[in-house]
């Protein structure tokens, strides 16, 4: 089985993919958020940062672009190549108002025609791998049918699919219907992602889906890091120390650190129990200092309690 990190823009950045690699052990490929085309230059700094080779040493990391350009996704992939990566993503399932207003991410579904032309050029442009992670439509289910056609006339490294239209944003269930036409149709392979959080979920997939071969798991490894191979409340306060250091080192304000930090307790503190109390704090502390008071606290007083280990 293989396992994937999927991106998360803001939160998985390479400081972040780096101090997970080191500390619980390197997952098979961690997807770098999504980088734009631009008309009038590859990558701005903040994108070049996250795939500048050294700070993607010791782990396999795959390129994401978002775009319903052909030519700018062509020019972009290109310049990836000359950086190494040998794969690249194509973002189809961004569900944000902000990108689907724009045609791209989970908005680029509701265009299949254009879809297909879209990908008609790139594989017809480029010699590198190239795999889509996707939602099963922008407003219906029922879109799935037609996607899933215009998928399997290209051979996709494999096609990711999260189970859910855009309209769900990460509410109501994953729509395993599709998921499941999916397995009966795909000429690609397939990776499934949506819904992993525990150990416990993880196990019920497989036993679903016993001869999955690739997982690719967003929130529930942000909440628990250590979900995949295990992890002990000292690899946890050394993977903390590394993100903060880590974000220190890059030259961000204790603000921006603070900032970063709290986006990741909102996961990360369903790993403790009889969390709440530093729940509030967390969540309201406006000093950097303060902050690294109340964490350690929180790491003194209570135990890790990874939700559904178990059962």
């Amino acid at each position: 089985m293989q396992i994937y990190l999927a991106p998360m823009e803001g939160i998985t950045t390479w400081v972040y993919r780096k101090a997970h690699a080191e500390v619980y052990g390197a997952l098979d490929k961690y997807f770098i958020p999504f980088l734009e085309t631009h008309e009038k230059r590859d990558f701005k700094t903040r994108e070049l940062q996250e795939i500048i080779p050294e700070h993607n040493e010791g782990i396999r990391a795959v390129p994401q672009i978002l775009t319903k350009c052909a030519e700018g996704f062509i020019r972009a992939a290109r310049a990836l190549q000359n950086f190494g990566y040998d794969e690249i993503n194509l973002n189809l399932g961004c569900p944000s108002r902000t990108v689907v207003s724009r045609g791209r991410g989970a908005g680029f579904l509701a265009f299949p025609e254009e879809l297909d032309h879209f990908l008609e050029e790139i594989f017809g442009a480029l010699d590198v791998k190239l795999s889509v992670k996707t939602r099963v439509g922008k407003d219906s289910p029922e879109e799935f049918e037609r996607l899933l056609d215009i998928y399997n006339q290209y051979p996709l490294e494999e096609l990711i699919i999260h189970p859910r239209i855009q309209a769900d944003y990460y509410k109501n269930e994953p729509r395993m219907e599709c998921y499941d036409e999916a397995k009966k149709k795909s000429r690609n392979p397939l990776c499934y992602n949506g819904d992993l959080f525990t150990q416990g979920s993880i196990r019920r997939f497989c036993e679903k889906y016993p001869q999955e071969e690739r997982l690719m798991i967003g929130r529930g490894l942000i909440l628990n890091p250590g979900l995949i191979h295990g992890g002990t409340k000292t690899q946890f306060e050394e993977f903390h120390e590394r993100l903060v250091e880590g974000y220190l080192g890059r030259g961000l304000s204790e603000t921006s650190v603070l900032f970063k930090m709290k986006e990741l307790w909102f996961y990360q503190i369903h790993l403790f129990a009889d969390s709440r109390k530093y729940e509030k704090q967390i969540r309201k502390v406006p000093h950097f200092s303060e902050y690294r008071r109340i964490v350690e606290e929180l790491l003194r007083e209570r135990e890790l309690c990874p939700p559904d280990a178990d059962s």
